[in-house]
This record gives structure tokens, sequence and C-alpha cells, in this order.
């Protein structure tokens, strides 16, 4: 029988995009793997496009000496439960779910397992995900590092302290529905003036996928970018204007620490 050395509980979206990535970039075998869902559609997926091992069964990949958790918030409990007899006690688990600390991950296994949490995002699913990595009871740092090696194939990665993980979630993690949420309102706009739609989509998504690139490849920070395309009278300095009058950074701002307050929440669950 094949000597898995990862194992998956879950094969959503964000599972299949780490996957895609690791194996594409050789950081792990195909071979190596064994991936677990319910749903039938989703196992054949896994199995005919990335020759992965895939079951019904839990169980299969919690025996596993690295295990990633990559269930729903509100089903970890129950899957806890489930694998909390065939989990190793000297496994890595890894959990990609928002909102449960890993003192909740702890209790459920009976301490079995070197614990480490990521927060992920959906730019993974195509290569440029950020993903922010913590230590939980047990985890070493060489574990840490490679969780980080493991997601760094999708991406970049961060560390920090698990107490901030609510503030990762709502910045990073729910992030990328802000980015869309400026975007539809600047097709809107567009259209509202006249545009035809596929050409304001275009015209927005572009704009906002090169600013982003402008940003990363300087480096220069984003009030220094912003004040270089306001010019002092002209169109910009209209809309920033309007902006600030309408409180849109403070609401903006609001709407994260929303966010962070949910995550909180969740975890006290």
């Amino acid at each position: 029988m094949t000597d898995y050395q990862f194992g998956v509980i879950g094969a959503g979206n964000m599972a299949e995009a780490l996957l895609r990535g690791v194996i594409g970039a050789n950081f792990l075998s195909c071979n190596a793997i064994v991936a677990a869902d319910p749903a039938l559609e989703r196992r054949q997926l896994l199995t005919r496009d990335l020759s992965i091992t895939c079951s019904d069964d839990n169980a299969i990949p919690a025996a596993c000496p690295n295990v990633l958790l990559a269930v729903k918030p509100q089903m970890m409990g129950q899957v806890l439960e489930q694998i909390a007899p065939t989990v190793r006690d000297d496994a890595l688990v890894i959990s990609i779910a928002a909102g449960v600390p890993s003192s909740q991950l702890a209790a459920r296994l009976g301490g079995k397992g070197r614990l480490v949490r990521v927060m992920p995002n959906t730019p993974m699913l195509v290569g440029a995900g950020i993903s922010a990595v913590s230590a939980g009871a047990g985890a070493t740092a060489q574990d840490v590092q490679w969780v980080r090696r493991l997601f760094g194939a999708c991406g970049q990665t961060v560390e920090v302290s698990e107490q901030l993980m609510d503030a990762v979630t709502a910045v990073s993690g729910s992030g990328p529905a802000y980015f869309f949420y400026l975007v539809e309102a600047m097709v809107a706009a567009g259209v509202a003036d006249g545009l035809d739609p596929d050409v304001a989509t275009t015209l927005a998504v572009q704009t906002c996928a090169g600013a982003a690139k402008l940003m990363c490849e300087t480096g220069d920070a984003p009030q220094v970018l912003r004040a270089r395309v306001t010019s002092p009278g002209g169109t910009t300095q209209a809309a920033i204007e309007a902006m600030d009058a309408a409180g849109v950074k403070d609401s903006l701002i609001a709407a994260v620490r929303a966010a962070t307050a949910r995550g909180k929440q969740l975890g006290q669950k």
C-alpha cells in the first residue's frame, strides 16, 4: 500500500488550489497525497486532474503524518470528533478554517498533533495567494517553515501570532471581496456615464490589475502612488474629495474591523 505523507480532509476549491500548486511545483508527489471529501464529483475531479487517491472516509487522510483540515468552520467540530481516534500523536495538523483557534483544535483532538493555522485567500486559485501562518500547540519553527513552503507554492506567505489571525482574515482572507466590490462600483459608474458594460468591465478590471502590479513592483506606499495620480484641481482630486466627503475610507476601515469582530465571535462558538 502507498505510504501517504499528506492527507487532505475537505477537497473544496482552496484545497484543490493548494494541491495543484504543490504538485505543479514538485513540492509533493501525487502518489504521496490522499484526500477525502463527501462529494463524489470532487473526488473524481481530483483523481482525474491530479492523479491523487481520494476517498469518502476521513480516517484515511487523518492517519497521515501531515494532515490538512480544509473543512468549513461550522463542520470542524464534527470532523475533529470523527478523526480524533485516528490522528497520530506526532502528526502535523494544519487548519485553514477561519475563526477556529488552535486551542479548540487541540481540545477536540485530545492534545494530539502539532498544530498550525493558516489563513489563505482565493487568489491561490491562480497562484497569487497570500497566506498567513501561525504556530499553535506543539508546533516547532521547522513545522512553520514547512507549512510556509507548502502554501508558498500558491503565492506568498507571512508568519503572524495566532492572536492576530482574525485581523488577517478580515484584511486578506475577506479582502478579495472588498476588491471585487470596488470593481463592481467602478463598472456601475462607467455604465451610468454611458460606457458599454463589457468595455466598462474591461477598463475597471485591467486598471485595478495594473495598479496592483505597479504597487507590488515599485514597493511604493499606496498613499504615495495615489498622490502621484492626483493632480491638483483635476478629475482624480474631484473623485477623492467626493469619497472623503462620503466617508468612504472610514467606512472601509469599519467594514474590515467588523469582519475581525465576526471572526472573534466565530471562535467563541
